[in-house]
């Protein structure tokens, strides 16, 4: 079953299979915060934070393992692997709460899908269609998560919390079984060795190998600085904001549903039609930028807002400052060979990855520290911002004073962040795509310099992605 499929590997597999995985998961938005404070009653959003860290962190070193795994044996294999482990945790929301945080937290291991996918778009694009076609794919992701978060709230009033746990995880049975039937194989079988056990070195495999890596290339290192910096408060703002907009906005449950369906339709809107315009017309690194001074402006918005019109606003700023990973993944693919897409694109997935970890702690740790209570339990009916004070007693004058011009300093924290990201962004290389004969060049070289090179010597002659203009 592996070597088979449908027709031509093609980006829309790729599609689908984001599409399923990300929809199972959005169903769960509202049993998950249940099931949370039904386990872990005090400390919520600590306990919340602890696991995705857990999860983060392992994601981040096993991220570029499994890009260097899929550039060897093929990305089908790995799709599988990736999807199954991402989704093993969904039945055990209903079996065993305690089993599901635990197998949820290790699953990092494995649940990095979003870098062998970029690795199997980049096979069947050209380096042409990639920004287009990574748009296409983190359009599709904003798009499952745009109907999957209202249309499991509506079953759960409907039905039952038992029934959106079994629908999620027979979506994602589906999403196997189609990996499994329907999903050709990618990588062309010229890049692909005679035997499983060629090729692959432990210098490759070593999740610290490919730090080493990032540390001797410029520009992935730049790149990698960027999206740390971007993608830590997005996640914090991705784990926090529903809930946020429900018990300090005083917005309502259909609010919150429709304000997702709102920001994601305009999310997909930008990553495929406007990301395409930006790439075609300023290049990948103004697109980078353009993207974060949305961010900064969209993170200033939440920090500071009181009024609901400018949540408004900022979901429009958070759907065009949606376009930056895209135009990121975009840009590392292009100076990647062919041979070495999955292991580049594993970096960026697995800085992803610990972003995902560290950014819902570090925003549950700034709630806390400002005295923002965000848990559900104490306070099941919302109150509008203008009661706020009359609700919570508990605040100190001084925190009343603070909250009063910033309701969200974790948002505000994350501005600056990005700001940070900026900085950084504009010390890129403004088009360090070599010619042709330069990159020949500089294959021919570090081919010359591996056979002559020991062993030990492998990370400073194989740099990740071959690009030898780089300068600031």
């Amino acid at each position: 079953p592996l070597q088979s499929g449908l027709g031509q590997a093609s980006i829309y597999h790729a599609l689908i299979i984001i599409f399923l995985e990300f929809f199972a998961w959005g169903l769960l938005t509202s049993p998950i915060i249940s099931v949370l404070n039904e386990t872990f009653p005090k400390h919520t959003f600590l306990f919340n934070g602890l696991i995705q860290g857990v999860k983060g962190i392992l994601s981040f070193l096993s991220a570029p393992l499994i890009g260097a795994l899929s550039d060897v044996w093929g990305r089908k294999p790995f799709l599988l692997l990736t999807v199954g482990f991402t989704c093993a945790p969904i039945p055990l929301m209903r079996l065993s709460p305690w089993w599901y945080f635990a197998i949820l937290s290790i699953s990092g291991v494995f649940s990095v899908t979003f870098s062998v996918v970029f690795a199997y778009v980049a096979d069947v694009t050209t380096e042409e269609e990639r920004s287009s076609a990574y748009g296409l794919a983190s359009a599709t992701f904003a798009a499952s998560l745009v109907t999957s978060p209202a249309i499991g709230a509506f079953l759960q009033d409907m039905y039952s919390e038992t029934v959106v746990i079994w629908l999620a995880a027979a979506i994602a049975i589906l999403d196997l079984l189609f990996i499994l039937v329907a999903v050709p194989e990618s990588l062309p079988e010229k890049l692909r060795p005679a035997s499983w056990g060629s090729q692959i070195s432990w210098e490759k495999a070593d999740p610290f190998g490919a730090l080493k890596k990032v540390g001797q290339d410029l520009l992935i290192l730049l790149l990698c600085v960027t999206v740390f910096l971007s993608y830590l408060p997005e996640a914090g703002e991705y784990s926090s904001i529903f809930v946020y907009l429900r018990l300090m906005m005083g917005f309502s449950k259909e609010e919150v549903a429709s304000y997702i369906a709102v920001v994601g339709v305009l999310s997909v809107l930008a990553q495929t039609l406007i990301l395409a315009l930006l790439m075609k017309y300023i290049g990948h690194k103004q697109t980078i930028m353009f993207g974060l001074v949305f961010e900064i402006v969209q993170l200033t918005c939440y920090g500071f807002a009181s009024e609901h019109w400018i949540i408004w606003m900022a979901g429009g700023m958070a759907a065009m400052s949606s376009i930056a990973y895209p135009s990121i993944s975009s840009f590392v693919s292009a100076h990647a060979s062919a041979d070495q897409q999955g292991v580049a694109q594993g970096v960026v997935t697995g800085i992803r990855g610990l972003c995902n970890g560290l950014g819902p702690a570090l925003f549950g740790f700034v709630f806390y520290l400002f005295n923002v209570d965000l848990n559900e339990n104490d306070r099941d009916k919302p109150s509008p911002v203008s009661d706020k004070s009359q609700d919570n007693n508990s605040h100190l004058p001084h925190h009343n004073a603070i909250e009063s011009v910033v309701p969200g300093p974790p948002f505000a924290f994350g501005a600056v962040l990005v700001i940070m990201a900026l900085l950084v962004a504009a010390f890129m290389p403004e088009n360090p795509h070599n010619a042709a004969a330069k990159k020949q060049k500089a294959l021919t070289s570090q081919f010359e310099l591996q056979e002559e090179g020991t062993g030990g010597k492998k990370h400073e002659i194989e740099p990740l992605i071959t690009d030898g203009d780089v300068e600031l």
